[in-house]
């Protein structure tokens, strides 16, 4: 049997270094995964990369 390929969606967020843990933990809530994160265009920020099953 062949199943239907998976689709996906993906957020760009920006992450602040205080915040990181409670900011992803609400996104996880929601059902998004973390693929990557990346420095951001400060110092005090990075950007992470979610995703999650597209319905």
């Amino acid at each position: 049997m062949i199943r239907p390929m998976q689709k996906w969606e993906y957020a760009t967020v920006p992450l602040l270094i205080h915040a990181t843990k409670q900011i992803l933990d609400s996104w996880g809530e929601d059902g998004w995964e973390l693929v990557a994160v990346v420095p951001g265009p400060n110092p005090e920020q990075l950007v992470a990369y979610l995703k999650r099953p597209k319905e």
